[in-house]
């Protein structure tokens, strides 16, 4: 284990155990961050990415720095972090210290430069979040508020809202999923399974629609009408 250790010198071996040691236990840190810590870059989760990164980047590439202190170091990173991740649930006082209340930057229409000055965007910014929802004109949004994680929340005046079946009073038929039975060449049985249909169904409709085998698709589904989509290799 003398490569959990600072060295003057790592044998290749030791390199190789030290690389795969710190993956996983960055990946096990990773996992018990949870995906809050991926997907919702708030000043805490920030932080803590940002920092435990290097930390354990660092032994990786210099054999006179031990790998030990950098697993100490990030264990207790982590318990800060689920600490503090308790105590926003817990305490609305902490949740407001590290992270801001939202900001309305538009209403009806028209656009508030104070809540732009507060939430630190450009006019250049607030117009490339609503391009991005293909919004064109300002005066369109109801309500555009800056989200603490960085993300804009938009709401449309409701005579600029798409129809839908419910504010035209028509029925609109049941939600329906396709099941993936075929995947890059290789059939699903327990989705064909699920759907009532076996192999025979598959290749036989194969054949006579797409004039193709099951090798050659790279995707196909069934929805709940029996209706068989096919993606081809191309």
């Amino acid at each position: 284990m003398e490569f959990f250790q600072s060295q003057e010198s790592l044998t290749a071996i030791q390199w190789i155990l030290r690389a795969i040691i710190g993956f996983f236990f960055l990946l096990i840190v990773t996992r018990a961050l949870g995906q809050r810590a991926i997907s919702q870059l708030r000043p805490l989760d920030f932080a803590i990415a940002l920092v435990i990164g290097n930390i354990i980047a660092h032994p990786l590439s210099d054999e006179h720095l031990g790998l030990k202190g950098s697993i100490i170091t990030t264990t207790v990173l982590l318990a800060l972090y689920l600490g503090g991740i308790y105590m926003i649930l817990k305490f609305s006082w902490f949740r407001r210290l590290l992270s801001h209340a939202p900001i309305t930057i538009v209403e009806n229409g028209e656009i508030l430069y104070k809540g732009l000055k507060k939430a630190r965007i450009s006019i250049d910014v607030l117009l490339e979040e609503l391009r991005e929802r293909k919004i064109e004109d300002v005066k369109k949004v109801a309500l555009a508020i800056w989200e603490a994680d960085g993300k804009l929340s938009v709401f449309l005046d409701p005579k600029y809202e798409p129809l839908t079946p419910s504010s035209m009073q028509m029925a609109a038929e049941p939600f329906n999923f396709p099941r993936t039975i075929i995947k890059e060449g290789k059939i699903n049985y327990e989705v064909l399974n699920q759907v009532h249909k076996d192999e025979g169904w598959v290749v036989s409709n194969l054949e006579n629609i797409y004039q193709t085998g099951v090798q050659d698709v790279l995707l196909a589904t069934l929805d709940n009408k029996d209706i068989l989509k096919v993606f081809l290799y191309k």
